[in-house]
């Protein structure tokens, strides 16, 4: 009875770790904050906060993930007007494309900047998790908490009578991660990937600045559009941010002028 015992346990467990997911997709909902503060002709400023929701897809199998915006439903939340001011609101990460390769630790990103598309290979970085005793369940996992902390640039752009100065700035992110722990895959939404030993399902920078939240799971994934996204030229980071710039600086010089100031964060 013993060596049965010990048998049933061995193939229970074995076919436990068998039904692990370990393929799938997921629709994640992103919420985005922007600050802009525009000054007015009394030398007063008024503070606007816009939000904005998008939806993205991520397939992920075979070791590999690719997320991607889902079919946009409508771009009612994409302008801002103040006093005749008319700002269209571009969140970064919106149109991009991005795959990861957890086998080899890199990744591949189809940028699009300004409707012109750039194929940037970078390798995966993750942040210095700390793991949390905490859980709760999202749509149905049990996920796990873990925090991190992100130092990286962030970009301040100033309009003033149609001149335009861009600043960049150390920007430091608190970040909160769910983690399901019966999904032992590496991904999660936008960059966040190779990043924790469990599936991100849900996941909050700046308390509430950016949230993403997992809204469905299916088992199924279409292993082969888990692909690079292909391109003749490709560049590095250092080479998209100089090419980047370069664009921004063009639009400046291109750029109409007016007697209005804004300041965006």
């Amino acid at each position: 009875m013993k060596k049965i015992w010990i048998t049933g346990s061995l193939l229970s467990l074995g076919l436990w770790s068998l039904a692990q997911q370990k393929q799938g997709s997921v629709v994640y909902e992103r919420t985005s904050q922007v600050r802009f503060n525009i000054a007015d002709n009394n030398n007063g400023e008024e503070s606007k906060v816009q939000t904005r929701t998008d939806k993205f897809d991520l397939s992920f199998g075979n070791n590999q993930s690719l997320w991607r915006q889902a079919e946009k439903e409508n771009d009612d939340n994409e302008n801002i007007s103040n006093n005749g001011v008319q700002i269209r609101m571009i969140v970064a990460g919106s149109d991009d494309v991005l795959y990861h390769n957890f086998s080899d630790a890199k990744k591949t990103e189809l940028r699009v900047f300004f409707d012109r598309k750039f194929i940037i290979d970078d390798s995966i970085r993750p942040l210095k998790w700390k793991m949390g005793e905490e859980t709760k369940t999202i749509l149905n996992h049990v996920c796990r908490k873990a925090t991190a902390t992100n130092t990286s640039k962030r970009t301040t752009m100033n309009i003033e009578n149609g001149v335009m100065e861009r600043k960049e700035i150390d920007d430091t992110s608190r970040i909160t991660a769910w983690f399901a722990t019966d999904i032992p895959v590496a991904a999660g939404p936008a960059e966040f990937q190779g990043q924790l030993p469990g599936l991100i399902l849900a996941l909050d920078i700046n308390n509430g600045k950016q949230v993403y939240q997992a809204m469905s799971i299916s088992e199924k994934s279409d292993l082969a559009s888990i692909k690079a996204p292909a391109g003749k030229k490709h560049y590095t980071p250092a080479e998209y941010k100089k090419e980047r710039d370069k664009m921004m600086e063009e639009m400046q010089q291109d750029n109409g002028g007016g007697r209005r100031q804004i300041r965006i964060n």
